[in-house]
């Protein structure tokens, strides 16, 4: 069973026990977080699908770590103008681990999802 899930603008495929990093989210480590942003949850034969995201699904995962990616260094130069400018970035990010993925429950009997 594996998902895919929306956090900090970019979109992740999370199975259970599962770690990965995301942009920054408020909270200690060590708590627990649900993502209610579920745009798909997979689990054998039966594929769920939202519009834009499955009503009542969420992941449960676990804060384990908060940290500052690498260095980026970002470089602007004209020739022959005496123009040169350098900045760094490091992105914040949290490491999180997946716990559970639970789906709302059986889609409604008839239901036929729109075209796209």
């Amino acid at each position: 069973m594996y998902a895919v899930i929306k956090s900090g603008g970019k979109q992740y495929r999370v199975a259970a026990e599962s770690t990965l990093r995301v942009e920054k989210l408020a909270g200690d480590v060590g708590a627990s977080v649900d993502l209610t942003e579920v745009l798909m949850v997979v689990d054998g034969d039966r594929i769920e699908v939202g519009y834009p995201v499955l009503e009542g699904a969420k992941v449960e995962a676990k804060i384990t770590a908060h940290g500052r990616g690498p260095k980026l260094r970002i470089v602007k130069f004209k020739r022959r103008k005496h123009y040169r400018k350098q900045m760094g970035h490091r992105q914040d990010f949290t490491e999180i681990t997946i716990r559970s993925i639970q789906l709302a429950g059986p889609p409604p009997a008839g239901l036929i999802p729109p075209a796209l």
